[in-house]
């Protein structure tokens, strides 16, 4: 199959082909598991769509690689109606997106924590969580992107229920749904403010229109209350109070999910709206765009910093990895700050390395769960005897996390640290967000040590000194998460370029 008849048997629906796909997986989940009974039955099916899914959206960023425009989608294939349009780097958060839905499907079959009763609902439900998730990456304007996030959160408050025997779980999603209602009306009233201040929604055109017009006060309100809606769903602070009971109560697979997927979309939404906006404008009319830089680093620098401090103090392996991830999402709102391609390119690397970093730690937790092993880290303790292969790779994952080289959480950390120190060559203005960023990463390695000496210091707890089994699909993901974790670590290149051309194609450089 070519590009041209990509355009030729889909037509306008080429652009959403990934999408379409996924779509229908979700209508066919409760039908597959109303005739089967079994959830191995409606895993699989989940799993080969979401592959399929894959391959079209590999196919398609192939020819976008090759031809370096999207002329071979014509005028029928490059969007759908005007509402989608397909891109370099909408194809490569689609990528991270379908990673993310492979790798929670793959362990919710085996997972006990996730009810078996309505397990056809809960895979379509992720299903439709990961196609909101998509066509976030492809709207070009501010009502697609909303209804993209809402049909990501609205499936997410169910996900976080579905949870067996569990009041943790209820709470969490009572708590999910007040702390979601308030971003949904934070972010429509920050859209309506924008829309009345610059007379437009549609993603190209509010940098020429701000360049136009300039600042005004119903523009920094609708900015400024956009933020605080869209900081909720990257659970940036001081909007991160719900994520370490949301993390802790829900299923893990679904945990997972959340920590590496839906904060993913959240964050693709800061790109498309926020560093598109502001870097047109400044490009356009050399608007002063200091003060929002500013207020990125900010937040980018109290996000890293309450993160890795409260995490210290954890005791419950879950809440622990939820701080954590508050650090991660202020290490990616650098490029926010910074407003360069490289940052930028920096910010998507380390997004792809943390959903294999961060990944694999919650299913490695996921699967000990599964044994009957708790969540507190004192119950990790001597975890090495019991379950060596377990044991060396949470410690991957966790000296990847704090940027232990040659792991790859240090290559994107590395690289997305010296886009806030090099600018054009020469030192940057942001030396200062890179300095708290290292000395963050710094302080994360003393709670990850943590669980390290936990598994291979303490000694087992009493009773608990039997070999650990667990499921083989959690052995075969925690494998692959390791090899990634390696492989990207000493050879980014694969995904490092991408990013590179992606990050240019989004800044329009």
């Amino acid at each position: 199959m070519d590009a041209t008849m990509l355009t030729d048997i889909f037509g306008y629906y080429t652009a959403i082909m990934p999408m379409i796909i996924l779509i229908i997986g979700a209508l066919l989940m409760p039908a597959v598991y109303l005739l089967s009974k079994k959830r191995v039955a409606v895993t699989a099916v989940a799993a080969v769509l979401v592959v399929v899914s894959i391959a079209m959206n590999l196919l398609m960023l192939h020819y976008i690689d090759s031809l370096g425009d999207y002329r071979y989608f014509g005028e029928v294939g490059s969007s759908f109606r005007g509402l989608f349009t397909y891109s370099s780097f909408a194809g490569l958060m689609i990528l991270l997106f379908q990673i993310v839905a492979l790798m929670a499907i793959f362990v919710s079959g085996a997972s006990k924590e996730v009810t078996k009763l309505h397990f056809g609902e809960y895979s379509a439900l992720m299903l439709i969580a990961t196609v909101g998730m998509m066509f976030v990456a492809c709207a070009t304007d501010l009502i697609g992107i909303f209804v993209g996030v809402e049909a990501v959160s609205i499936s997410s408050y169910a996900l976080v229920t579905l949870k067996r025997n569990d009041p943790r779980a209820a709470e969490a999603g009572v708590k999910y749904v007040i702390i979601g209602g308030l971003s949904t009306a934070l972010t429509i009233y920050g859209i309506s403010m924008i829309y009345g201040a610059l007379g437009t929604m549609s993603l190209a055109a509010l940098g020429p229109a701000l360049a136009a017009r300039g600042y005004s006060w119903i523009f920094v309100i609708g900015v400024i209350t956009m933020i605080a809606g869209y900081g909720f769903k990257i659970a940036a602070a001081p909007f991160h109070m719900w994520a370490p009971d949301v993390y802790e109560g829900a299923a893990t697979p679904v945990s997972i999910f959340l920590a590496t997927g839906s904060k993913k979309m959240g964050l693709a939404v800061f790109f498309k709206i926020f560093l598109v906006m502001f870097v047109a404008a400044a490009a356009i009319s050399g608007l002063n765009i200091e003060p929002v830089q500013y207020l990125f680093a900010i937040i980018a620098a109290i996000s890293m910093t309450v993160g890795n401090v409260v995490a210290i103090a954890q005791n419950n392996i879950k809440r622990m990895l939820a701080y954590s991830s508050i650090a991660q999402a202020g290490y990616i709102l650098i490029a926010m700050a910074v407003m360069t391609p490289y940052a930028l390119t920096g910010g998507m690397f380390h997004m792809f390395t943390h959903v294999f970093m961060k990944g694999g730690a919650f299913i490695i937790v996921g699967a000990l769960i599964c044994a009957g092993v708790g969540e507190k880290i004192s119950d990790y303790n001597g975890l090495a005897k019991r379950a060596p292969l377990l044991a060396f790779a949470m410690m991957i994952f966790l000296f990847s996390l704090a940027g232990v080289p040659p792991l790859a959480g240090f290559t994107s950390k590395f690289v997305l640290f010296s886009g806030a120190v090099y600018e054009n060559g020469a030192i940057s203005s942001w030396v200062w967000l890179a300095f708290i960023a290292v000395l963050n990463s710094a302080i994360s390695l003393y709670y990850y040590v943590r669980v390290i000496r936990a598994m291979y210091i303490e000694k087992p707890n009493k009773g608990a000194d039997g070999k650990i089994a667990i499921p083989k699909t959690f052995a075969v993901a925690i494998v692959i998460c390791v090899i990634a974790v390696v492989v990207l670590g000493v050879y980014p290149d694969v995904i490092l370029d991408p990013c590179a051309t992606a990050a240019h194609d989004l800044l329009g450089f």
